[in-house]
């Protein structure tokens, strides 16, 4: 459902969607709290209140701050793969440019094969959260038979014939990773703590008295605009290659790699 609401709605939108609905929700329920319990207004339960919220607010800082810094490290590491995959990949066209005219067009048209595959049928997969690691397993297969089937003869060719083979192999573990990246998410326990907190959170608000009326609603307002945003923020982070922030195959697209899609 995350996903989805990612890749269908804009930021913006979903900001308003989660930050304004939980304000309207937080203030509709203020009022109904009041309204049913007119006592709370004079404050008569304040400072066992105060306590319990103050408590709870620091508890679930704590876990949003967690919650936000890990998955923030995460959105870095999978756009840092990303770009060392894309890295690698012009790496091995460069040390492909020592071989022969005819084994380096081979070289050439396999990995031409494999980028269009990552970017044009994986990465809109990635972007559901549900990627096919056998969509390219084929030009996978291709690259490593066209490297199979050469035999280099000249020092030189054998130097960078070693060196593009093994950088295959970082390209392979470049692209578990970021398949791996792609069905990553929150641990049910986390989701948990981080949405029911916000359930408990809001209801909390309302048992804190405040004579006038606007400023306990403005008080409410503000804490539940705070959560909404802070829930988008975990939700937009806990997807990596979904939403506006998605880590984008523009560098597969750059550089030596360009020539594929001109």
């Amino acid at each position: 459902m995350g996903i989805w609401l990612l890749n269908h709605f804009s930021t913006l939108v979903l900001a308003a969607l989660l930050g304004g609905g939980a304000v309207v929700l937080a203030l509709a329920g203020c009022v109904l709290v009041r309204r049913r319990f007119p006592r709370l207004a004079t404050g008569a339960y304040n400072e066992m209140i105060g306590v319990v919220l103050g408590m709870y607010a620091a508890i679930y800082g704590i876990i949003l701050a967690f919650v936000v810094v890990a998955e923030w490290e995460g959105l870095g590491e999978a756009q840092t793969n990303v770009a060392a995959e894309a890295s690698q990949t012009a790496e091995v066209l460069r040390d492909a440019s020592a071989f022969p005219p005819r084994q380096h067009r081979k070289v050439v048209g396999a990995m031409d094969a494999y980028v269009h595959a990552v970017v044009d049928k994986q990465w809109p997969l990635m972007r559901t959260g549900s990627p096919d690691p056998g969509l390219t397993n084929p030009e996978v297969v291709r690259l490593y038979t066209v490297f199979q089937s050469y035999e280099p003869r000249t020092e030189a060719q054998k130097t960078y014939y070693t060196q593009a083979v093994t950088t295959l192999g970082v390209i392979a573990e470049a692209r578990r990773t970021r398949l791996s990246d792609a069905e990553q998410s929150l641990p049910m326990l986390l989701d948990v703590l981080v949405y029911g907190g916000a359930l408990v959170m809001l209801p909390l608000t309302f048992l804190y008295g405040i004579e006038s009326l606007r400023a306990q609603l403005m008080f409410v307002a503000s804490v539940a605009a705070l959560i909404g945003v802070s829930l988008l923020l975990c939700l937009t982070l806990d997807h990596p290659f979904a939403g506006d922030l998605a880590v984008s195959p523009q560098p597969f697209k750059e550089g030596v790699l360009a020539q594929f899609w001109s």
